[in-house]
């Protein structure tokens, strides 16, 4: 099998060499140069022909935004993975990245458990990225990750038309690679009035996840916040999952609030698609909408299951459309999707989905909430 080409952009000798040593040690993978800045690694594109970059943020000369900004001119379709600090700065900088077409990104290893550390952080975040972004079907058609195997379980059967004709009571929106991107398509569409609360888990560590839902308020007429314990939820507005803590939902009272906690991750994620998926079904049975959007893995996969065998709705975005087709494919797979749709369309189908049956559910209901579970 033809290895990977991976050209390494990072000013710090320390990085280039962790990197190096990292991925080296991987049979499918080559180095196929270093550069210790952008405009050197520009002029090398051409020479080592890389099959992915990563990319390196703060740099002197050339900064890793403006070389991705050149390097998009020319090279569209080449895979790049930004490696970022956790910092402020450095998740603001990635989301900018993000925006200019970076296809993903990894953050450093902190300056603790010494090498050995370091290079397993590298070897488990950044290794299965690189494997996914140069798979062959990302090759051919943009994608970045092959269509997933059929799970190994029964697809459940669907229900009856008739227990589909239910209110929807939540929105839950689970989304991983690519996330950030189809979030701030998607979630400008919805009106301000849009019945129903919406939440939210886009797996991103600490602060970038505040970063992000700033950065949806901003471009959303409904409002965005990151969620913190005992957030009170409203319809039009939306809560994303803040980075390293798990979220659910949970009654209380007449109203609906934010539990976070911070037990073990789930897909090795936290927060968890599943988590919040499985608190949806719990709580709003058959009056879920869950939307299963671009993302690797499965996570969401078996929360899905919870919210269909509680009699609710599941819209997935299609494979051309997402930048990875991990878990939105792992759910159409296994049956579990109402519909299937690209992320142009899955704005009108949620809002024609939530707006049925709320006039007649505000005379029999006092509540969003009182006709939950």
């Amino acid at each position: 099998m033809q290895k990977i080409r991976i050209l390494i952009v990072d000013d710090s000798v320390v990085i280039r060499k962790l990197l190096t040593d990292a991925l080296a040690a991987d049979p499918l993978l080559e180095i196929a140069g270093i550069a210790a800045n952008g405009r050197i690694a520009l002029s090398k594109i051409p020479q080592v022909n890389p099959d992915l970059v990563t990319l390196d943020i703060e740099m002197p000369e050339m900064n890793g935004l403006e070389a991705l900004a050149e390097l998009r001119k020319t090279y569209p379709r080449l895979p790049v993975i930004m490696f970022s600090t956790v910092t402020e700065r450095g998740a603001a900088a990635t989301l900018d990245a993000l925006a200019l077409g970076a296809n993903d990104y990894v953050t450093k290893p902190a300056n603790v458990g010494g090498l050995d550390t370091a290079l397993k952080r590298v070897r488990e975040d950044l290794i299965p990225k690189i494997k996914t972004l140069c798979s062959p079907a990302a090759a051919l058609s943009m994608l970045s990750s092959p269509r997933p195997p059929r799970p190994s379980l029964a697809p459940l059967p669907k229900p009856a038309e008739g227990a589909r004709a239910a209110r929807i009571d939540v929105l839950a929106i689970g989304v991983s690679t690519g996330g950030p991107n189809a979030l701030a398509e998607l979630l400008p569409q919805l009106p301000r009035d849009f019945p129903a609360p919406i939440v939210i888990v886009q797996h991103m560590p600490p602060i970038f996840t505040r970063f992000l839902a700033d950065r949806l308020a901003a471009r959303c007429q409904i409002g965005v916040v990151e969620a913190s314990m005992g957030l009170e939820l409203k319809p039009g507005q939306a809560a994303v999952a803040p980075g390293d803590f798990h979220m659910a939902v949970e009654k209380q009272g007449r109203g609906l609030r934010v539990v976070t906690q911070q037990g073990p991750p789930e897909n090795s994620c936290r927060p968890a698609v599943d988590v919040l998926f499985r608190s949806v079904a719990e709580t709003f049975g058959p009056h879920s909408l869950a939307v299963i959007m671009t993302g690797m893995g499965q996570d969401g996969l078996r929360g899905c299951e919870r919210i269909r065998e509680a009699g609710g709705q599941i819209l997935a975005q299609d494979e051309a459309t997402s930048v990875v087709w991990g878990m939105p494919g792992f759910v159409v797979n296994a049956g579990l999707a109402d519909k299937v749709l690209p992320l142009g369309k899955l704005a009108a189908e949620i809002v024609q989905r939530a707006s049925q049956f709320r006039a007649g559910a505000a005379v029999e209901a006092s509540t969003p909430y009182s006709r939950v579970g």
